[in-house]
This record gives C-alpha cells, sequence and structure tokens, in this order.
C-alpha cells in the first residue's frame, strides 16, 4: 500500500470511528435518555416527578422521603441518618458489634418508650433504627399503633378512631409477596389533618 492510499484508509477509518462515536452518543446517551424519562413520565406520571403530595395546591413533600414531625400530634417516622435530606442519603455505617450503635439505639428506645408511654421492650426496632438508605418513609403498623395513644391524646381524638385511621392507610405487601405491610407517616398525618 502506498503513502497515498495509506493516508485515505486511515482518514476513512478516522471518520468512521467518529461518525460511530456521534451516533453512539446521541442515541444512547441522548435520545435513549430522553425516550426512558418520556416513557416514564407517561406510563407513571406521578412516579416520575417524585412522588410529590400536594394540599391546596401546594407541595407539602414526598410520599418517597420521610419528614421529621416533632410535635405529639403527629405520627413519628423513622430516625433518618442523614437528618431526612435526600440529597445526603445515607445509613450509620456502623456495625452491629460497634458500641457507639448499641448506645445510640439504647438511648433511641429508651426515649421512645417514654414519649410513647410504654415498655421499652415493647418499641418496634424501626422506630429506633435507620434504614439502609436513612429515607424510608414508613413504619409498620405495629410502629404506628404504638404511636396511637399519644396522637389521640394530642389531638383529643378518640384512639379507636386513630387505630382506625391507621388501618385506612396500612399498605400491604407490594404485589401481595414482597416486603411488609407498611404506613406512610406523611400520608397518615395529612389525613389526621385532614379530620374534622
Amino acid at each position: 500500500m502506498n503513502a497515498t492510499n495509506q493516508t485515505l484508509h486511515d482518514t476513512g477509518n478516522l471518520r468512521a470511528s467518529i461518525g460511530l462515536a456521534v451516533v453512539t452518543l446521541l442515541v444512547m446517551g441522548l435520545l435513549y435518555s430522553l425516550a426512558g424519562a418520556g416513557l416514564g413520565r407517561v406510563l407513571f406520571p406521578h412516579q416520575a416527578t417524585g412522588s410529590i403530595i400536594e394540599r391546596d395546591g401546594k407541595a407539602v413533600g414526598s410520599a418517597l422521603i420521610p419528614q421529621p414531625f416533632v410535635a405529639d400530634g403527629y405520627f413519628q417516622a423513622r430516625p433518618s441518618g442523614p437528618g431526612y435530606d435526600p440529597m445526603a442519603a445515607a445509613g450509620s455505617n456502623q456495625a452491629r458489634t460497634n458500641p457507639d450503635l448499641r448506645k445510640r439505639i439504647d438511648e433511641a428506645r429508651a426515649a421512645v418508650a417514654v414519649r410513647e408511654g410504654i415498655a421499652s421492650e415493647a418499641v418496634p426496632i424501626e422506630l429506633i433504627t435507620q434504614s439502609g438508605g436513612g429515607l424510608d418513609p414508613h413504619v409498620t403498623p405495629q410502629g404506628a399503633r404504638v404511636q396511637a395513644a399519644r396522637v389521640a391524646k394530642a389531638r383529643g381524638l378518640d384512639a379507636a378512631r386513630v387505630e382506625q385511621l391507621i388501618a385506612q392507610h396500612t399498605e400491604a405487601p407490594q404485589f401481595g409477596v414482597f416486603g411488609q405491610p407498611r404506613v406512610n407517616v406523611l400520608e397518615l398525618n395529612l389525613a389526621l389533618d385532614a379530620m374534622k
């Protein structure tokens, strides 16, 4: 192959490589992403926009992210490692054998027992431990029920009515199989606020 043919061959390879790179970037990097986002928005519009919950035209939170509630008239969510900040999702990264973790759990268990007026052995584990990502918006029905008396008293409601509200907001396992029954704390608290 002479020098001219070699140069033409190299130029053709370079042009083909650049063309392939541009097409791949446009198709896989842009069009695929846009199609996926568009399809998600059409098929799952609520989830694709962050599962935002609105009341009276105002966003009050997301069904996917917990919020801290401190007043006695509200149910409390699980503790959050990142302080309920979705941009800093993380667990504590402490091993079960870590004495600091054991101390934190014991202190949290005692605080929840005092707050709810129950024995420390009756405190559900999710009210004192963080989830893996630190941002679990749910508690178990048991975790909600141990808070029912405090919430009912603070709001001047009948405890049976609050228990009924918990039952109404208990979600079944996904597809009836995956996970455990759970209660979204934000949605439960909003339902409480809507009660007259």
